[in-house]
């Protein structure tokens, strides 16, 4: 990963010409390596099971890999989890905006790389809950397990033999966790 020292907004950083990975934090710009196939497998496999279960539902939006949310604000944060979601009320009425989101997701996946640090992954959590996220779930390939934090609460791990539950984000959602790392 390579950080820039030139302080940015979300709005430069959506002008960025090309097509690589990056986030925004404290208006320092992150660039990643493209994710390992394991690490898209368990992504596809998340994003597969909340789609099948919200779609026709009208609960809301499930976002792809790196769909870019602006956390804060001077400086800017624009995190992109590796799936999210957005409850169907906060979505305008006029329709789905074209560059970030302005503001949390409701859920933000994100999904454990062999070269995240534990520092690294603690900074997104923080980040995420502090701008209102509702849940997020940190899952780890190496582990097999997936860590549900929820503002004002201790993290729950859950192991391959557990049920992961949408709570009230996403009410009714229940899925294995094995089911992440078919």
């Amino acid at each position: 990963m390579t950080i820039s020292t030139i302080s940015v907004t979300a709005e430069e950083l959506w002008a960025m010409p090309g097509d690589e990975r990056r986030e925004l934090v404290r208006g320092e710009v992150r660039t990643m390596a493209p994710a390992g196939f394991d690490h898209g497998a368990i992504t596809n496999n998340l994003a597969f099971l909340l789609t099948a279960f919200t779609r026709g539902k009208s609960l809301g939006q499930i976002l792809g890999a790196e769909t870019g949310f602006i956390l804060a604000r001077n400086p800017d944060v624009v995190r992109g989890p590796d799936v999210a979601f957005v409850q169907a009320s906060r979505i305008p009425a006029s329709g789905r905006p074209v560059k970030f989101w302005e503001g949390a997701p409701d859920l933000a996946v994100e999904v454990v790389s062999p070269s995240d640090t534990l520092e690294e992954v603690e900074e997104k959590v923080d980040d995420y809950l502090a701008a209102g996220t509702r849940m997020v779930w940190i899952v780890n390939p190496r582990r097999r397990t997936i860590t549900v934090h929820r503002p004002g609460s201790n993290p729950v791990v859950l192991r391959e033999a557990d049920t992961l539950d949408g709570q009230d984000v996403l009410p009714g959602f229940h899925c294995g966790v094995h089911e992440a790392f078919l």
